[in-house]
């Protein structure tokens, strides 16, 4: 069995979106350090979230490797064919088949075949019946649903293999056990068959992984000319070609022949098949049921890997315009591949109510209020996440609401904390959120009845709390933001910080009253000037003394010279 499973996730591409676990219908993804992978044991590869991921994280394993090491061992190597072959790709029946055996393929057969006989056993097992309920095994992904989610309803599985299997045995009966056979089609779930090692399907790969390598090994198919151009083998299809539509098995039952209280039901999707079983009871139906159940909307034709951006109804058409019909059909099988499907269901956890509200606290849903059941982590309920959370298998960050409440607090205790005023206002002119700095700032006399409401400031206008609304109206406006120094209102002076949060839609501000600094600034200034004025004129005093000092002191000294030469002489 191939230890890597079918549905696998890029860690590095993944972007904490959630989407991958609201659309996979059985919850079977891990969020763990805000990255999604898949738990393999519940997984039932239907692809879900291989189309919606929006990055590309969550990948399809390819085994081209694996059908290319088969072919380097010399092994005979059949295609069973999937088909909805017809309507992903352009070419004709004996075209296909002539780019297939280029690839290395030794002989090309349909899938659709071995269609053709689960839908004989299935008629002949419906016949036998005189009431109750059956339902296809044609599909592997609802196989493992049923297996995994809905254990009561496995004994209702038809007991055959699906038609992949049915003609997989049909090619080694024909030519040899020891061929390999290469199962290719639409589906991530057929590589869950082919890892079964049963001895049927050796490898499953799907319609994307062959056009990648018909692009690699071929490139230009218009070089494949028609003297190389080759039939089905051991022969064509004919109504089993229906099998990849929705209700295309039904048309076949009919086709064959059943009795006429048989009713013959189509359903489709995962989803519709679980709101199907609900509340059903097998054992109280009066007629013969039988229920053609697919994963896929619409059909195999709309399968995750289909590989075709064609609308569902011309896939449908391009079905339906190259069926070809029997003139009769066998009553009798040729093969029937026997299995008994046994459940395989998970254990699902119980928790307490005590457990699941104590483990809801943590996400701040303290009551029932509280439960916003808003689907924003992927799960349809809180107390769904809450399980979640308890099985390990989520994170607290996943539910919107707590994390939006979280950064509100954090935000509202900065805000709180900041001692400069702090304002958001509207479009509308109206203030969305005000600190308490703000509010005693600018309301006055009437601070004590803002602080009292629970919304504070929210819905006051703007122009009637301070008296510069057209910095606000500007910014709206222009969408440039401002800067106010030393901006003066009334007897009070503002450092005024004023910018776009949403264009043309919120402005912040962040205000600071610098009225008693400046005046500080201005006293420490006068006071300074008083000092050095007074300095200057002690400085210009004693400048003067030394002055007149030393007009005196040369006056002596020259007196003293003067006196000095007189004796001399």
């Amino acid at each position: 069995m191939n230890n890597q499973h079918p549905v696998y996730t890029l860690t590095n591409e993944c972007r904490d979106c959630y989407k991958c676990v609201r659309h996979c219908p059985v919850k079977a993804i891990k969020i763990e350090n805000d990255h999604a992978s898949v738990i393999a044991e519940k997984c039932i590869s239907c692809g879900t979230c291989v189309q919606v991921c929006p990055t590309n994280a969550k990948c399809v394993r390819t085994d081209l490797e694996k059908v290319k090491n088969l072919m380097l061992a010399k092994k005979d190597v059949y295609v069973s064919l999937a088909p909805s072959w017809r309507a992903v790709f352009e070419n004709s029946a004996q075209k296909m088949i002539a780019i297939l055996k280029r690839l290395g393929f030794k002989e090309i057969s349909e899938t659709a075949i071995g269609a053709q006989e689960v839908s004989i056993h299935d008629a002949e097992l419906l016949n036998d019946m005189d009431k109750g309920l059956l339902i296809s095994s044609a599909c592997p992904v609802i196989v493992d649903y049923i297996k995994l989610y809905k254990p009561e309803f496995t004994k209702y599985i038809t007991p055959i293999g699906s038609p992949a299997k049915t003609h997989a045995k049909m090619l080694k009966n024909l030519y040899g056990n020891d061929i390999s056979v290469v199962f290719i089609g639409p589906c991530i779930g057929k590589k869950n068959e082919a890892d079964e090692n049963d001895g049927l399907i050796d490898v499953s790969i799907t319609f994307e992984e062959l056009k990648v390598w018909i692009a690699d090994e071929i490139g230009d198919i218009s070089q494949v000319k028609k003297e190389d151009y080759y039939e089905f083998v051991p022969y064509s299809a004919c109504e089993g070609t229906l099998y990849p539509i929705n209700g295309g098995m039904n048309e076949t039952i009919k086709k064959i022949g059943v009795k006429n209280n048989v009713q013959l039901m189509e359903v489709c999707s995962i989803h519709a098949f679980e709101k199907a079983l609900e509340n059903l009871d097998p054992e109280k139906l009066t007629s013969p049921v039988f229920v053609e159940a697919l994963a896929c909307d619409s059909g195999c034709i709309t399968g995750p890997c289909i590989a075709s951006k064609k609308g569902s109804i011309s896939m449908i058409s391009d079905v339906m315009t190259k069926l070809k019909v029997r003139d009769k059909i066998p009553t009798t099988p040729q093969l029937v591949v026997n299995c008994d499907y046994s459940p395989s269901s998970i254990s699902e956890s119980k928790y307490s109510l005590e457990e699941i509200q104590a483990t809801l606290k943590k996400i701040g849903k303290h009551t029932e209020e509280d439960e916003l059941n808003c689907g924003g982590c992927g799960y349809s309920s809180c107390r769904e996440l809450a399980v979640a959370l308890l099985d390990g298998v989520a994170e607290t960050s996943m539910c919107v609401s707590y994390m939006r409440k979280i950064a509100m607090r954090k935000a509202a205790a900065m805000l709180r904390c900041m001692p400069s005023a702090i304002v958001m206002v509207d479009r509308n002119m109206n203030i969305l959120e005000a600190n308490d700095s703000f509010m005693k700032m600018f309301t006055g006399e009437m601070y004590e009845m803002f602080k009292s409401r629970p919304d504070g400031m929210t819905g006051a206008a703007i122009d009637r709390i301070v008296e510069f609304p057209e910095i606000f109206s500007t910014i709206l406006k222009t969408g440039k933001d401002l800067h106010k120094e030393h901006y003066p209102v009334k007897d009070r002076l503002y450092d005024i910080s004023a910018f776009t949060i949403e264009e043309n839609e919120i402005v912040g501000a962040v205000i600071t009253d610098v009225t008693q600094t400046e005046t500080t600034r201005e006293k420490i200034s006068e006071k300074a000037r008083e000092v050095i004025s007074k300095n200057i004129s002690i400085v210009q005093e004693i400048a003067c003394l030394l002055g007149e000092h030393m007009v005196e002191t040369e006056t002596l000294l020259n007196s003293i010279a003067n006196d000095y030469d007189d004796k001399g002489d």
